[in-house]
């Protein structure tokens, strides 16, 4: 990998993994001019939000996190792997001077070791590709990220309680056996090669290829 992509990736993932919920903003009804923030308020509350929720240690690979605005309210969306992420990222913003609350709608995904063996399946089908080990600060397999030892158990059940380590540009959600990718890649054709892997893991019902293409606009998503 070149010195160059090494810099894009991480820039260019910083720039989309945390965004404006343009849906949920959307069908919001227009507050008063006071209970907005002002545009330079609103510049610098989101920068410092995607700050904060990308310093979080506990959020990894297995997770997604996003966020919108409602006057002067905080709305965090996305999903957690784990239950302690949801209240991470909630205490991690809810001092940012100027926001007046928090609605927390951050989805906590069920305990499943079957989940946990498609995580992990799915992470060693994608990363382990030649033309996407770019996106993964480990270039290699499950065993590789969460450091040397790993036995085959660790990484086929229970991936969630040792999440693979370092930056992903390439976020890997399981619900249920369903899988959703997130994030962005520099592409179209690293963007089928990653579903492409997702879709050939065994065990998974269906795939969800959510990756954004750099210079192209995010996907539409429906609110909830």
């Amino acid at each position: 990998m070149s010195r160059s992509t090494r810099r894009v990736i991480p820039a260019l993932a910083a720039s989309l993994i945390f965004t404006l919920s343009a849906p949920l903003i959307a069908q919001e009804p227009a507050p008063a001019a006071n209970q907005t923030w002002s545009q330079e308020d609103t510049l610098r509350i989101v920068k410092e939000v995607q700050q904060k929720l990308a310093n979080l240690t506990t959020y990894g690979v297995f997770d997604w996190l996003t966020f919108g605005i409602k006057g002067k309210t905080l709305i965090l969306r996305g999903y957690a792997s784990r239950p302690v992420l949801k209240s991470d990222a909630e205490n991690a913003v809810k001092k940012i001077q100027g926001i007046d609350s928090i609605d927390n709608e951050i989805e906590v995904l069920p305990l499943s070791p079957m989940d946990d063996r498609i995580r992990a399946a799915v992470y060693n089908n994608i990363y382990t590709q030649p033309s996407l080990r770019k996106y993964n600060a480990n270039q290699g397999s499950i065993g590789r990220a969460i450091g040397p030892g790993a036995g085959i158990a660790l990484a086929a059940g229970g991936i969630t309680n040792t999440p693979p380590m370092g930056y992903h540009a390439i976020h890997i959600i399981v619900k249920n056996g369903n899988v959703t990718l997130y994030g962005v890649v520099l592409n179209q054709s690293d963007s089928a090669i990653a579903g492409m892997q997702a879709n050939s893991t065994p065990g998974t019902f269906s795939v969800d290829n959510d990756l954004i293409v750099q210079g192209s606009a995010a996907k539409p998503k429906a609110a909830k």
